[in-house]
């Protein structure tokens, strides 16, 4: 079986998040936000290493807080740079060579499935480059200094992104060692992969695979966790691995 690395960043600020608190670290119905992200994949049998990237000044509060929930894991802390790439780069150094693919997730998308990633990583094994991402459903406005809209943006073929993006680890590796020549306006691996010259494969996502990026992002994901695990008459916190009382 082809076997996998699994990068999670979650060494950004939080500086949309409006909160003390970075946004991984936070709880989502008694857990926190990246435990819900990380776990998924390693207890998976083709997933051989799991690699956290944190911010340096983060790294002994996770580890006083967070550290017993990594000890019977194949999860490693990895130290991330001042920039995401950077941090996926310190992370991919430390994949072994052997491993065929690389997957990136991120760290603030705890809502995925075990069927998203069967399926991102199955195309993965047969196209060598894939990712989640989900069609335009909304009318799109470009929108002027002035706030007044310059044009509306034909959705047709739009697709918005998502994560896990998952891609040979030796096109990946190539493509981070090149990536000043390959330019500087590059906002995820996959268009970094195409920038490469490589063919990245979309795999329909879920809607309910987003972001949490505001407070507002992280009530709906509390709504849609509690919808996914509490019975309606049971809205009690669920006691598990990772519970806020815990800590």
């Amino acid at each position: 079986m082809s076997s996998f690395a699994v990068v999670i960043p979650a060494a950004g600020q939080s500086s949309r998040f409006g909160g003390l608190e970075k946004k991984p670290f936070v709880s989502l119905d008694g857990r926190p936000i990246w435990l819900r992200s990380a776990e998924l994949f390693w207890s998976r049998s083709d997933v051989s290493g799991v690699y956290l990237v944190l911010s340096p000044e983060d790294r002994d509060s996770f580890r006083s807080r967070f550290g017993h929930l990594l000890a019977f894991t194949n999860a490693q802390i990895v130290d991330g740079g001042a920039e995401r790439f950077e941090s996926v780069a310190n992370a991919l150094a430390k994949v072994p060579a052997e491993v065929e693919f690389v997957a990136v997730h991120d760290a603030v998308r705890p809502l995925l499935t075990s069927k998203q990633i069967d399926a991102v990583f199955q195309t993965a094994r047969h196209s060598g480059a894939a990712m989640l991402a989900v069609p335009l459903a909304d009318t799109l406005k470009r929108v002027g200094a002035d706030n007044t809209i310059t044009e509306t943006v034909p959705r047709a073929g739009l697709w918005q992104a998502q994560t896990p993006q998952v891609f040979r680890r030796d096109w990946l590796s190539a493509a981070y060692a090149n990536r000043a020549k390959l330019g500087t306006a590059i906002t995820d691996d996959a268009q970094l992969l195409e920038a490469a010259g490589h063919r990245v494969t979309v795999v329909p996502g879920s809607p309910a695979n987003f972001k949490i990026t505001t407070k507002d992002d992280l009530e709906l994901a509390e709504a849609v966790i509690r919808s996914r695990f509490h019975p309606a008459e049971d809205r009690t916190p669920s006691r598990g691995l990772g519970e806020e009382a815990e800590w």
